[in-house]
This record gives structure tokens, C-alpha cells and sequence, in this order.
């Protein structure tokens, strides 16, 4: 394996520190002609514990992991109760105040579309484009669990922790539904709600072009 190049050229996306993956994709190139279930059995046994391949594909040289994504998808769990969850506590937000869902949810109506999500990142830089396009929010409660999915073109940096961390201000009843529609038009960080903790956000799925499609392997993961 010493003598096997292989560059990870591209990844699918960034996330910041102490966010999870359940279908991270990245591509690369190698001067290597082994087998990819070979490589799959070397990266198995060489990458730390909390790293698991799923799968090895060749594919076109024209395949790039993040311009070929149509949209991506983001989840993130919420245990609600003011008794922790420990042996989940690493994955999960634990929001000790009750959440008023049906609040989240028409709070979230408003963010669905294409807006400029200025208020929504931390980004600084002038130069990159804060319009987005969010196809769909959906919060799902069960029990003490909830599921937040948001479905979009493309994200910011801590856009959707931000989300999140507002859509929960609103649950708390410290924002009103409404409200979301000011906050977007202000284009003003401070307006929306604080960072929602990394440890409950996970990419949980990509959309990609058809024609690459073929190099794609999902695999449910339940926690």
C-alpha cells in the first residue's frame, strides 16, 4: 500500500467540526490498478473506528463528487426531555424546554424557496452568492425524537445549523413564525438564532446527476 498514490481530490462538501456523515462522497485519482474491493478491504482496516466505507466504484474522469450534486440533504436530531440520553448523547441536540412542532413547522414554510440567506451564515466574504434554494423542511416527532430534513441546492457555511437554531428559538416560543420573513429580509446575522451544536447535523444524503448515478451506494443507517 506504500507504494499506492491515492489523492482525495474533492469532497462532496465541508462540515464543520463534530458534524456527522451518513453518505459523504469524494472522489480521487490513483497510479495504482488494484482491484476496488481490494482497496475497500486496506481502507477497512486502515481508517480510524469511526470511518466506514461503503463503497468503491471506478467511474468517469468527469465525475466530480460536489458539482455533480443536484441538492443535498441534512438531518438533524433533537431529543426533547429534560432526561438526558446518554448513550445517544453524541449524536443527538438535547433540548430540555418543550417545543411547540406545529410553530417549527409554519416557521419553517417561510424558508422554503429561493431567498438570500445573508441572516442565515457566518460567511463574511462578499464574494460568494448568499441566494439559495431550499426545496423542503420537514420535522418529524416521535416520542421525544425529532427529525429535522432540509433539502437543498446547496448551503452556506453554518446555514443550517442557523436553521435549525431558529426554527428551535421558535419552538420556544422567543420567535414568532412570522418572524422568519423579517428575519430574511434584514440580510442581518444577528436577527435569526443562534448556531444550533454541531453534534445533531448530519449529511445524510446527495442527489446526483443521472448520468452518475451508477456510482452511488446508499445504505439506511437508524440510530
Amino acid at each position: 500500500m506504500r507504494n499506492i498514490k491515492m489523492l482525495i481530490e474533492f469532497g462532496c462538501g465541508r462540515t464543520d467540526a463534530g458534524v456527522h456523515a451518513l453518505n459523504y462522497t469524494a472522489n480521487f485519482h490513483t497510479n495504482s490498478n488494484m482491484a476496488t474491493e481490494k482497496m475497500y478491504d486496506y481502507l477497512y482496516k486502515y481508517l480510524p473506528d469511526d470511518i466506514q466505507v461503503k463503497s468503491i466504484k471506478d467511474c468517469s474522469e468527469r465525475f466530480h463528487s460536489r458539482y455533480n450534486a443536484l441538492n443535498k440533504t441534512y438531518l438533524y436530531k433533537i431529543y426533547n426531555s429534560n432526561y438526558r440520553n446518554i448513550f445517544s448523547r453524541r449524536f443527538e441536540y438535547n433540548a430540555i424546554e418543550p417545543l411547540d412542532i406545529d410553530k417549527m413547522l409554519e416557521a419553517s414554510k417561510f424558508l422554503v424557496g429561493t431567498h438570500d440567506f445573508q441572516s442565515f451564515t457566518t460567511l463574511k466574504s462578499k464574494k460568494k452568492s448568499t441566494i439559495k434554494t431550499i426545496y423542503s423542511i420537514d420535522i418529524l416527532k416521535k416520542g421525544n425524537n425529532i427529525d429535522i430534513e432540509i433539502n437543498g441546492n446547496s448551503f452556506l457555511w453554518h446555514m443550517v445549523r442557523i436553521i435549525v437554531g431558529t426554527l428551535l428559538e421558535v419552538g420556544k416560543g422567543n420567535i414568532i413564525p412570522t418572524d422568519i420573513e423579517r428575519i430574511l429580509n434584514e440580510r442581518k446575522r444577528q436577527e435569526a438564532g443562534p448556531n444550533a451544536p454541531a453534534h445533531g447535523l448530519f449529511l445524510k444524503r446527495l442527489n446526483i446527476n443521472n448520468k452518475f448515478r451508477e456510482v452511488f451506494f446508499y445504505e439506511s443507517i437508524t440510530y
